[in-house]
């Protein structure tokens, strides 16, 4: 019992005064270690301090199949059931995920668009397909309103805003930046719920002036949606239900930090072969000059 407390706190204490105060060798502890890691132990105890790396730097979202696909892409040797059974005897668990209500509002007398997308999120190039929502978040100093842009090839949020206001503003200005960091591409297709911003005369214009084709879901039907949804039950899943933001100004912080460094460029996506949405457009630029 000696030994193992020795090892299970050799990173928080010095080696030397461990052994002083149990009254044991180093020796002693060195011999339990070379009998404790045989072979077969040292590589369980390897896998489990890679598992941890990895867990870690998913900010604790990843179960143990994004887990293993991480260690295959590392070059690890390891088997699926192997590292969920090291994840769940060491307590390394997922964060766990609760279910959210939509928030549309399509009470208006807006004219709505067709539903050109129908359900079909498979699709071959970027800048073909946006899709868009809107979410609500708490902090202490009030509500605040999030709009996402996201490219239905690649997963990447292209636009995001946030404000204290859920208007056809939000829309717009989301619109604005992915414009710019997408550039111009006429004929894309903008998907969205039938809520009242996006149904709104100045979104309908701001379309029309940049070339884009706006498509809505049927009414009620969220599957129309889905991946858009999907996307927002991930952020609060991962970040929200887990914050207490203390002002808007932290929440917008944590928001840009969790979109554009961790989900854009770091979390693997299981529909795009469990890349990020950045890796995912990088290969795909490299196909295409191949």
């Amino acid at each position: 019992m000696k030994y193992k407390f020795i090892m299970e706190n050799r990173k928080e204490f010095r080696l030397g005064k461990m052994c002083k105060v149990l009254e044991v060798s180093r020796s002693g502890y060195h011999n339990y270690i070379r009998r404790k890691l045989n072979p077969r132990g040292l590589k369980q105890q390897c896998l489990l301090e890679q598992i941890k790396r990895i867990f870690e730097r998913s900010r604790g979202v990843y179960g143990s199949p994004r887990i293993y696909r991480e260690l295959r892409k590392q070059g690890m040797l390891c088997n699926k059931k192997t590292v969920a059974k090291i994840m769940r005897i060491n307590g390394i668990r997922a964060k766990t995920k609760r279910k959210y209500k939509a928030t549309t509002d399509s009470a208006h007398k807006y004219p709505v668009a067709e539903n050109i997308v129908g359900q079909n999120f498979n699709v071959s190039a970027v800048n073909r397909i946006w899709v868009s929502d809107i979410t609500y978040l708490w902090t202490k100093e009030g509500w605040l309103y999030l709009t996402c842009i996201m490219d239905l090839c690649s997963r990447m949020i292209v636009g995001w805003f946030i404000d204290t206001a859920m208007s056809s503003r939000i829309v717009i200005v989301a619109l604005k930046q992915a414009i710019i960091q997408r550039r111009k591409n006429p004929g894309i297709i903008f998907h969205s719920d039938r809520g009242s911003q996006y149904a709104s005369k100045e979104v309908k214009s701001f379309l029309k002036e940049n070339d884009m084709v706006q498509s809505m879901s049927r009414k009620g039907n969220c599957y129309d949606n889905a991946v858009m949804e999907s996307f927002f039950h991930t952020l609060k899943s991962e970040l929200i239900s887990f914050e207490h933001f203390q002002t808007r100004d932290e929440a917008k912080m944590k928001i840009f930090e969790y979109i554009e460094i961790f989900y854009n460029r770091q979390r693997s996506h299981s529909t795009i072969g469990y890349c990020s949405p950045f890796e995912f457009e990088s290969n795909l630029k490299i196909k295409l000059v191949a």
